[in-house]
């Protein structure tokens, strides 16, 4: 425990009581054990808050990339994506040569 042993923690035990007597060191012993609990209250919140954040962040990723591959791919299979591959085919076959001479 914040790298002391059992004999020097006990010492510093017996001087504590010794200076500050009996009956405070009782009340600050309370005072700091309610003092610990309370950060580890917070401390607990604090942890809940932030995974409950980076969860509700990778489900708005996980929306976001569903909702870009619904949008990126056509509808498969419908009378609008064979008009749009038949009309892109006509463009593409349509189009004069690089060479301006008309010939291939």
């Amino acid at each position: 425990m914040f790298g002391i042993g059992s004999t020097e923690f006990l010492v510093i035990l017996v001087v504590a009581l010794i200076v500050l007597g009996p009956q405070s060191l009782a009340g600050i012993s309370r005072s700091l054990g309610k003092a610990l609990g309370e950060f580890r209250r917070v401390s607990t919140d604090f942890q809940r808050t932030l995974n409950a954040e980076a969860a509700e962040a990778e489900e708005m990723q996980r929306k976001k990339e569903s909702a870009a591959a619904s949008v990126a791919e056509p509808l498969a299979g419908s009378p609008l994506a064979e008009v749009l591959a038949k009309a892109d085919l006509e463009a593409n076959t349509n189009r004069p040569s690089a060479g301006g001479d008309g010939t291939a």
